[in-house]
């Protein structure tokens, strides 16, 4: 079911600032590259981001749309195939 991304194609992990503590047991066997928001940074807020968001960012860095994995199951059909399309809309527009 797991397609191949065109490598123009990056995903990673933002987790919330203040959730940091089980960061290391999240990535041990995993290429997801994560990061840590900080209070800073702030991006969940700047974001907007809810809990399992998928933020789709187009090629001049500016949010194009937001998939939740809460209310989408890539284990459904049609919400994996929804995300994907989504992803390689994005690589076409560059």
């Amino acid at each position: 079911m797991q397609a191949e991304l065109p490598d123009s194609i990056a995903i990673i992990g933002v987790n919330e600032v203040g959730f940091d503590s089980g960061n290391e047991g999240f990535t041990q066997g995993r290429e997801l590259p994560w990061l840590q928001d900080t209070e800073e940074q702030t991006v969940w807020a700047q974001w907007s981001v809810s809990y399992r968001d998928v933020v789709l960012v187009d090629p001049s860095g500016k949010i194009a749309g937001v998939f939740n994995l809460t209310l989408y199951d890539l284990g459904k059909n049609g919400d994996y195939e929804e995300l994907r399309d989504a992803l390689l809309t994005l690589d076409s527009e560059e």
